[in-house]
């Protein structure tokens, strides 16, 4: 009998926490339907939600192990009801290799982290050298640097980008085509910020953004920690873990109101628009949902494998394209560069007149 009642127990037990898994993810899987402000727990979630996903399948094997079927159904339908978040971080398709071939327009994104402040120039010339390699038509970039050394990257650069539209310092898109308009977006009590740009490709125009969003606050409390630790004072591990989620949250609460400024620009855009940048953001958050809108996901478009930007240690996808409706996407990747903590993202598409 004692054995019996401490199945029942675990079995209870098991039961309750198949449930509040359930809940958790659901509530993560729609936390960024809400702004952050004043609902910063829920929007918190969205950045558990692998982890939710990753325990709801052990949950599968645990309940298809007992043969507890109907148990088992609960967590299927969870993670069913994931799989278009989950096709946000992994594709199965293969990437079309005949993209370039076709007519369209390649943009790229790329957070070149100031080209590592290097002197140089090397960085600067070996990025422009890849955006050659690529095919790439408008080069958004973020953390540019104009200078290298003595040189202005700007001069080496415009013999491929004849064309050339400058935001707040270090924001800047260049073009193989003419931009007729651009505008910049500046965030209130940063140095982050956006801009647009008006291209013209051959008789069609399009709006293209460039976005850059507040950043976590993590690198910069973790490296505030390090050098106090250098300098001999304890770093309490309460005091460290506050101070990254205020940083966090506070991040949370800027980038819902700068990416509400960039999506009202998007709306009132005559023009089709491409949305591109480091939004700092994961997808499914009130960031992405608020950007995305009515727009097209380059990556769940037409996008292959692993979906992560950034480099560092939390593996992440923080840097996007979307685009308007009236496009279509045909290729969308990214490379390997090691010059900066992110990667470098590329997109083909192709407007209706086939241009």
């Amino acid at each position: 009998m004692g054995r019996l009642a401490v199945l029942k127990y675990m079995a209870a037990m098991l039961l309750t926490l198949q449930l509040v898994l359930t809940i958790f993810t659901f509530v993560a899987l729609f936390g960024g339907n809400v702004t952050p402000v004043g609902h910063s727990a829920r929007a918190l979630l969205v950045y558990a939600l692998p982890l939710l996903i990753v325990a709801n399948v052990v949950m599968i094997v645990y309940w298809l192990i007992r043969r507890k079927w109907l148990m088992a159904l609960i967590p299927v339908v969870t993670v069913a009801c994931c799989v278009p978040y989950i096709g946000t971080l992994w594709q199965f398709r293969s990437l079309d290799k005949n993209a370039d071939a076709q007519p369209g327009l390649k943009i790229a994104t790329y957070n070149v982290y100031m080209f590592n402040r290097e002197t140089s120039g090397f960085i600067a010339q070996d990025v422009l050298a890849e955006m050659r390699r690529q095919n790439v038509d408008v080069l958004c970039m973020q953390e540019y640097n104009e200078v290298s050394g003595e040189k202005k990257n700007s001069e080496s650069y415009k013999e491929y980008f004849p064309y050339m539209a400058v935001g707040r310092s270090d924001m800047v898109i260049y073009s193989r085509y003419p931009i007729k308009d651009t505008r910049r977006i500046l965030f209130n009590d940063t140095n982050n910020s956006a801009m647009w740009a008006d291209i013209d490709v051959k008789g069609d125009r399009v709006r293209v953004f460039n976005v850059h969003l507040q950043t976590t606050g993590i690198s910069s409390t973790m490296h505030q920690a390090a050098k106090l630790q250098g300098r001999g004072y304890e770093v309490e591990g309460n005091r460290f873990l506050e101070a990254i989620l205020g940083n966090y949250i506070w991040g949370l609460m800027f980038r819902s109101g700068q990416s509400i400024l960039v999506a009202n620009e998007v709306r009132a855009s005559q023009y089709p628009v491409v949305l591109c940048g480091d939004f700092n953001d994961v997808p499914y958050s009130f960031v992405y949902n608020t950007l995305l809108g009515s727009m097209v996901d380059g990556f769940r478009e037409c996008g292959s494998g692993w979906s992560a930007t950034y480099r560092g240690k939390k593996a992440a996808r923080i840097d996007y394209i979307f685009h308007d409706e009236t496009l279509q996407g045909l290729s969308y990747y990214k490379t390997e560069l090691t010059y900066s903590d992110h990667y470098p993202v590329f997109m083909k598409l192709k407007f209706n007149s086939g241009k």
